[in-house]
Order: C-alpha cells, then sequence, then structure tokens
C-alpha cells in the first residue's frame, strides 16, 4: 500500500488505520494526497503494473468554489504562510479540538495545484474500468471541502462512505 499525505502534511495516515486497504495493490491518499493517488494509479496503470484499489480520504474538492475564494486562499498564504498553515490544520479538526500532526515543506504551487485541480469523471471512470476499485471517505462535518458537492461528484464512480459527523480527518470526537 503506498500513501500519500495531505497539504503540509507527513506521517499522518495513522488517522486513517481503520479504513486503509494495505494490499501491496492499493494506493491511499489523503486530501492533496488524493489527488497524488489518484495520479500515481494512472501512471502505475499506463507502466502497465497491477493496482487494485484507489483510495480518496477527504479528496481535495475544490471546483465547486469560486475564483475569489481561491485567491485569497492564495493571498493569505504569501501574506503569512505559518499563520496560513496554522488555520488550516485547525480547521481540519473542527468541529472537534486540534491533534497534533507532523508538517512538511510546502511550497505555493502545492496549494495552487489543489485549489485548481480539476477531477475528471472521465478518468475515474477509465480507472474503474481497468478494474480498480475506487472508495471515497467523506465527513459530514469536514470544514475544508464541500461535501454535499464532492458525494455527489464521486457517487457514480466510486464506493463513497459518509462518515457521521466525521471531520476533515474522518474522526468524530
Amino acid at each position: 500500500m503506498k500513501f500519500f499525505s495531505g497539504f503540509s502534511l507527513k506521517n499522518e495516515e495513522y488517522f486513517f488505520e481503520p479504513y486503509i486497504n494495505r494490499s501491496e495493490y492499493a494506493i491511499c491518499g489523503f486530501s492533496y494526497g488524493a489527488i497524488k493517488a489518484f495520479e500515481n494509479a494512472e501512471k502505475l496503470l499506463r507502466e502497465g503494473k497491477r493496482v487494485d484499489r484507489l483510495q480518496l480520504i477527504s479528496p481535495a474538492f475544490f471546483q465547486s468554489k469560486d475564483e475569489k475564494f481561491k485567491r485569497l486562499q492564495l493571498m493569505a498564504y504569501r501574506k503569512n504562510e505559518d499563520e496560513y498553515l496554522r488555520q488550516f490544520i485547525n480547521a481540519c479538526f473542527l468541529p472537534y479540538e486540534r491533534r497534533e500532526v507532523e508538517h512538511s515543506v510546502t511550497v505555493l504551487e502545492e496549494l495552487e495545484e489543489l485549489l485548481y485541480y480539476e477531477w475528471s469523471r472521465v478518468r475515474l471512470e477509465a480507472l474503474s474500468k481497468a478494474g480498480v476499485t475506487i472508495e471515497v471517505y467523506l465527513g459530514s462535518a469536514d470544514q475544508i471541502v464541500d461535501v454535499t458537492v464532492a458525494k455527489e461528484f464521486f457517487l457514480d464512480i466510486a464506493t463513497v462512505t459518509y462518515i457521521k459527523d466525521g471531520n476533515h480527518f474522518l474522526l468524530t470526537d
């Protein structure tokens, strides 16, 4: 199993132990890492390698957000990266208490990529037709992504698990 971390994070996969499939042919990604996991699954299939399962945990899904929202995020990051990341991580844990996480080095381009990423139904369907089981995990109390829009988008092409009262980390307390 290969795991891709969320924006500005590292070693956070322990939060998702109840959901992660540990098969060597599974790929899993959290938030921004879900984008990377999806792209990695496509790459491996192009190379003729085996992928059985793609797990997208709280995938970064901002294609329903307007340009103003995206620009404001980028401006806030440029103005004060540390404060932006502090507030971002706090929001990931809302409505519950923040927990400690490890941070990775971030760059503006990663934030731009996650904000402007367009999930492709056609590309996801191609993965599914190639035999890859796609699983999406969303928390109903997630305050980072619009879970209602994300759920509707993925529902026809993935098994969507909706965690009642779950935050961005799928925690319920």
